[in-house]
């Protein structure tokens, strides 16, 4: 009897010890499983954050592309002259954005009158030394400079035509023109002599202050 017990005890205890270690192993399995479940998440997660991010940043791309402001360009009716008289006489040009978005304008108009071989000078500044004005247009928004004619030197004669470039942001660049306005042809009297013209202004007012004819 007590080698059957002894027997018995031996099996009994042979698959408890099979039983703890089978527990242990699936223990261990399910923690392992646990980990790669753990990481697997993680790792698809990092992987959205960067699909999002870089998503946000081509976004964010693509609105500074379609934000970029054209430069103006003149045309016949888009650039107008006009001749004020009196003690602060002087010519105003006038461009008119005519479109539905902003644009930009460097420095001042070149301005050739009656097919002159060289530009109207300018009053700020030199073609070789520009003091890098630069103005946003908005869109349908007007812009102004000023060509000083109040002595008898700077009024001078008057003019049949006048030949418009829109300078660039360098003193020998040009962005858009030229493009040819009819005085006569628009019935309009514009005398200009040894004159210089200011810089481009947001404001017929900035500009008459700029051209020292402002009130």
């Amino acid at each position: 009897m007590t080698a059957r017990r002894s027997r018995h005890r031996s099996a009994a205890y042979a698959a408890l010890a099979l039983g703890l270690a089978g527990s242990l192993a699936l223990t261990g399995c399910n923690s392992h499983s646990s980990k790669k479940s753990k990481k697997s998440s993680s790792s698809s997660s990092k992987s959205k954050k960067r699909k999002i991010i870089g998503g946000g940043a081509a976004a964010a791309g693509a609105g500074a592309a379609s934000r970029r402001v054209p430069d103006c360009y003149p045309s016949t009716y888009k650039v107008t002259f006009s001749q004020q008289t009196g003690p602060k006489s002087h010519v105003a040009v006038k461009f008119k954005n005519s479109t539905s978005r902003d644009c930009k304008l460097y420095n001042a108009p070149l301005l050739r009158f009656n097919n002159a071989k060289k530009p109207l000078p300018l009053l700020q500044g030199t073609p070789g030394h520009l003091d890098g004005t630069r103005i946003t247009v908005p869109a349908h928004g007007y812009a102004y400079a000023v060509i000083p004619t109040n002595t008898a030197a700077t009024k001078g004669t008057e003019q049949k035509s006048v030949t418009i470039d829109f300078m660039g942001i360098s003193a020998s660049s040009v962005t858009h023109g030229p493009v040819t306005v009819d005085f006569a042809e628009k019935r309009l009297h514009i005398s200009v002599g040894k004159s210089k013209v200011t810089n481009w202004s947001s404001s017929i007012h900035g500009a008459q202050l700029a051209g020292g004819v402002g009130k």
